[in-house]
């Protein structure tokens, strides 16, 4: 019998992504709070931008690897509830993380709340509806990360958010489709001195 010995350097770190870490689409990915043992598996994502949705200031550590690697950090303070909560989440401050999440600018980009479940999976929710998706595969894809402890207020918050409030209320700006090969399409928006959003394929 031939036995193989492989060297393992024990000095090599292990890439050790966030809870709850997935991609969304080319560019964007979601997870939970980062911890310093997630870093090393960060930086492989070049972020540009985190997108962090919790009112709490965040960690000091988590501010030093952000600092330390020119990344743009836009917070969205929105606070946590149980289900018997009467605390809704703010339409407004929905509308305004999907403005920075859709600009292709900020991409790569990582949304992330605290566990990576309710808040992230109301924004990413929304951002299925803004893709068109249909609901019974936005409330699947919000389930899968939320797990039993899913919510159904949370899922009556994504069913009635109008995607035509964001357009709506964002009379300079244009929506286009950026192509990125014959599969990959990203949201594109530029601010232009118009009446109306108009919506182009490229």
């Amino acid at each position: 019998m031939c036995m193989m010995i492989v060297d393992v350097d024990e000095n090599d770190d292990v890439l050790e992504p966030p809870t709850n870490f997935s991609m969304v689409e080319d560019g964007i990915f979601r997870s939970g709070l980062p911890q310093p043992s997630n870093f090393g598996f960060l930086e492989t994502l070049n972020l540009r931008s985190i997108i962090y949705l919790c009112p709490e200031a965040y960690p000091q550590e988590n501010m030093d690897f952000v600092d330390a690697h020119d990344i743009k950090l836009f917070q969205f303070g929105i606070e946590g509830k149980t289900e018997s909560s009467s605390t809704s989440i703010p339409n407004h401050t929905i509308t305004a993380a999907l403005k920075v999440l859709i600009d292709v600018r900020n991409h790569p980009v990582l949304i992330h709340c605290k566990r990576g479940k309710h808040r992230t999976g109301c924004l990413v929710g929304c951002f299925r509806k803004l893709q068109t998706w249909c609901l019974s595969s936005v409330f699947e894809e919000y389930q899968r990360f939320a797990g039993v402890k899913w919510r159904a207020t949370d899922l009556r918050f994504i069913e009635t958010f109008e995607v035509m409030c964001l357009r709506q209320c964002l009379y300079s700006i244009i929506y286009q489709y950026q192509g990125y090969g014959s599969n990959k399409r990203r949201l594109l928006y530029q601010e232009e001195s118009i009446q109306k959003p108009k919506i182009k394929s490229i």
